[in-house]
């Protein structure tokens, strides 16, 4: 029972932090150097992504076919698309598919 009250404490918190955030600042404008700066945190994101996936536990780089070919793919699809979103999904699905594979 306390692990479940500390999921739940927890959940909570968490969304109340994200709510917060949210209907404070739902009516103001943010400023211009503010949005320029967020347009970088999709692309660190992705990159944190790929420095976790590559790293093994030992903290070696583990990089082998199926990394380089989702890597390759992610750069590909998000230099012609320009969604950081749709280059994650391709580049995880093929990722997963070539170590499924091998």
């Amino acid at each position: 029972m306390t692990m479940l009250s500390a999921i739940i404490v927890v959940g909570l918190g968490t969304y109340a932090m994200r709510a917060l955030f949210l209907v404070t600042l739902s009516d103001k404008t943010f400023p211009p150097l503010a949005l320029r700066l967020l347009e970088y945190v999709a692309p660190a994101v992705l990159g944190s992504l790929v420095i976790s996936m590559l790293i093994d536990s030992e903290a070696q780089v583990a990089l082998g076919a199926p990394e380089l070919a989702g890597l390759a793919a992610a750069a590909i699809i998000a230099a012609k698309t320009r969604s950081h979103v749709l280059a994650l999904f391709s580049a995880m699905a093929l990722f997963w598919l070539l170590r499924w594979l091998a």
